[in-house]
């Protein structure tokens, strides 16, 4: 008789955290939602805590506590609330496995907890590695604990090199769908609003990531979370364009034998790998069917109009505290998008004015990576007087 796996959802009522719940609903004699937290959506937090009937619940903003502890009083579930509330259940000894799928740099800190507290963490939030990667993934070491990722991509990578352990990697192929304005130059992207970016024509993501994956930012700071996942140099990441979505990504060994991961674009098979791992499970989901699409194809990412991939790159070669500018500018940049306050090629140049301005540090200390994230963000916004 297996045990049940306890996870904790940080960020279930997101893109990720609904569909994990999904997966645990599927298989109830292997997984438990032990913590579930949210951060402002009370009402589906409400909805899957009665549903799951986890140990803790925590809602970030503090003014909904009331409301979601009436609501789970007849329950056996303990309600808290807050931002240090979140680092303080991440340090909680009652779960198995940590889900980090809370969108942003508000990722990083129960992520850090909970790598400190020897949990392994299957990390959804490509953010806590753009920003801090060096010592996150430096306290995984110390502590001896897995970092599993879920990103469609690094999931692809680390499933090509289980076993592999020996063997150098030459170089890593990071696919893009190149979004929903693949072909599309300045001229028409000048004009572009956001329902239209928020249209992906493969995944079914949060509007951050969706609108990331529109400025190709997403595959950026995907290049800079690969770096720190898989240990590698900045010229050992390539990114390529390949519309369908069908292979996730590739590794390159150094006899140059290329091994894919390939399935259909759904996130629940990487988010219940990292979650079985190092099993893996049946599920009903749909499989690949090699006569559609009958071709697959590739190209080069065109970075002359989508420039937010020169600057990721930029700041992967620079290292420092360069990704965390270009993480909490883009962060500004996409809120204020969304809210129609900048025209999407305004993200780019947000982005490239704050890099431009904040202070460079080679080896910054953690507390220097929470002062450069404060100043990014209120330059950024400083642009758009948010």
């Amino acid at each position: 008789m297996t045990s049940i796996k306890r996870i904790a959802i940080f960020g279930s009522t997101g893109s990720i955290g609904t569909q994990a719940l999904e997966v645990i609903k599927a298989n109830p004699d292997k997984f438990a939602a032990e913590i579930l937290t949210a951060h402002t959506n009370d009402e589906l937090l409400v909805q899957q805590a009665l549903e799951f009937n986890p140990n803790i619940v925590v809602i970030g903003d503090e003014k909904k506590y009331q409301k979601v502890k009436d609501a789970l009083k007849a329950t056996g579930s303990k309600v808290f609330a807050g931002e240090q509330a979140l680092d303080e259940v991440a340090a909680m000894d009652n779960y198995d496995l940590m889900l980090a799928a809370i969108v942003g740099y508000a990722g990083l800190k129960p992520t850090l907890q909970a790598l400190e507290n020897g949990k392994p963490v299957a990390l959804a939030n490509k953010e806590t590695l753009v920003v801090a990667g060096d010592i996150v993934m430096q306290k995984a070491m110390e502590k001896r604990v897995p970092v599993i990722p879920v990103d469609s991509e690094h999931s692809a990578i680390f499933q090509c090199l289980v076993g592999e352990g020996r063997n150098k990697i030459e170089k890593i192929i990071l696919t893009a769908s190149g979004g929903p304005f693949l072909g599309r130059k300045p001229n028409y992207l000048v004009n572009v609003k956001r329902d239209h970016a928020l249209q992906h024509p493969n995944w079914s993501m949060g509007a951050k990531i969706t609108i990331d994956s529109a400025t190709l930012m997403n595959k950026g700071l995907e290049m800079i979370e690969a770096k720190w996942l898989f240990n590698l140099q900045p010229d050992q990441i390539q990114v390529v364009i390949h519309p369908q979505s069908i292979i996730h990504s590739m590794v390159q060994f150094e006899d140059g034998s290329i091994k894919a991961q390939m399935g259909l674009p759904d996130m629940k098979l990487p988010i219940q790998y990292a979650m079985a791992f190092p099993q893996r499970i049946p599920n009903n989901f749909p499989r690949y069917d090699f006569k559609k699409p009958g071709t697959l194809t590739f190209e080069e990412p065109d970075t002359r109009t989508f420039r937010n991939l020169v600057l990721a790159t930029d700041a992967l070669f620079k290292g420092g505290n360069m990704p965390c500018v270009l993480n909490a500018a883009n962060e500004i940049a996409v809120y204020a998008f969304l809210r129609n306050r900048i025209g999407f090629l305004d993200i780019t140049e947000m982005v490239e004015r704050t890099m431009d301005k904040i202070p460079f540090i080679q080896n910054p200390t953690l507390e220097e990576y929470f002062e450069t994230d404060g100043e990014a963000r209120n330059f950024a916004a400083s642009l758009v007087q948010m």
